[in-house]
């Protein structure tokens, strides 16, 4: 068995926006095949980080590498169809459930072919949903599936998911729970997943970045959650830090 690389690597990695430093020297990697969960107070950076992952923005200063290659050097859609992204809002078109999950094939003239849109239904547990059915009808758990089902359209190597469970009630929290881990476990897709929830955090992820102010302050396996070397994440931990 081989072993997993990097799938993505920061090398002092600086990030500003009007004079106000949004990100601090950001070094670290992200393990292939895993899911690694991002955890951090209001403001810590996060969506940025995820922003500069897959080219929305660029670094002011240091390196992002995507499995070893520099994001420099990847053409935009390239790059985005390695690097996938799900967002908290799973923003719907007007339309069919058919044309909100072909929406990035039809970006690069293509057409979403029924049969594998009907598997993509199936692979996130929307197997009962017509393909005709109007996208906005959907509840929001199926809405959050639909979302993901259209990021994966583009079959991605990497999967970032920004508080996709954050507006959701418990029963289809736990859905797209098991749903990341299904796709985590089948395709080997890394996932890199923000969340507010530290049980969350836990339980789905292999690894947890914790990040404060724009700086990552601690990382490793997410079990270290329960204890804590640095003093300011014990603090966030305790809920005395938001």
């Amino acid at each position: 068995m081989t072993t997993p690389g990097d799938a993505i690597r920061f090398d002092h990695v600086d990030y500003s926006v009007g004079g106000i430093h949004i990100l601090k020297n950001i070094t670290g990697s992200i393990p292939e095949r895993k899911i690694t969960t991002i955890v951090g107070p209001s403001g810590a950076g996060k969506t940025t980080l995820f922003k500069l992952c897959n080219g929305l923005q660029s670094p002011d200063s240091g390196e992002i590498f995507i499995k070893d290659r520099d994001i420099t050097r990847y053409e935009p859609v390239e790059l985005r169809r390695n690097v996938g992204i799900a967002l908290q809002k799973a923003t719907m078109i007007k339309g069919t459930v058919k044309q909100n999950m072909g929406l990035p094939l039809k970006l690069q003239g293509k057409e979403l072919e029924e049969d594998r849109a009907n598997d993509l239904l199936k692979t996130v547990g929307l197997a009962e949903v017509s393909l005709q059915k109007k996208a906005k009808d959907l509840s929001g758990g199926q809405q959050q599936k639909l979302s993901i089902a259209r990021t994966l359209v583009n079959r991605p190597d990497i999967l970032l998911l920004d508080e996709i469970t954050s507006s959701l009630d418990s029963v289809s929290r736990q859905d797209i729970e098991e749903l990341i881990e299904k796709i985590n476990n089948q395709y080997g897709t890394t996932i890199l997943w923000i969340t507010h929830n530290l049980q969350q955090a836990l339980s789905i992820g292999n690894y947890t970045w914790v990040m404060m102010d724009g700086e990552l302050i601690e990382t490793g396996e997410s079990s270290f959650l329960r204890n804590p070397q640095n003093d300011r994440v014990k603090q966030f931990v305790r809920g005395e830090i938001e």
